[in-house]
């Protein structure tokens, strides 16, 4: 629901933290089309084993390791 807000609002990177699936959600390059409907054209799943840039400082990483709990085994 807020995917499309922050597309028209012209937020270039938004980020979901997803803990129930334990990754980040990284939306770019919002658009809006002739229906004047917004989105992102590219979505990019990071897993919780990898880290992430930031956007428009390439030297700060994230570890999401340290961000999503390991998932436990029952």
């Amino acid at each position: 629901m807020k995917i499309p807000l922050y597309a028209k609002a012209g937020i270039f990177h938004y980020w979901i933290f997803n803990l129930f699936d334990n990754h980040l959600e990284c939306y770019s390059e919002p658009y809006q089309d002739f229906l004047g409907k917004s989105g992102y054209a590219n979505k990019r799943i990071i897993l919780p084993d990898q880290t992430v840039s930031l956007p428009g400082l390439p030297d700060l990483t994230v570890d999401l390791s340290k961000i999503f709990p390991p998932k436990l085994n029952y």
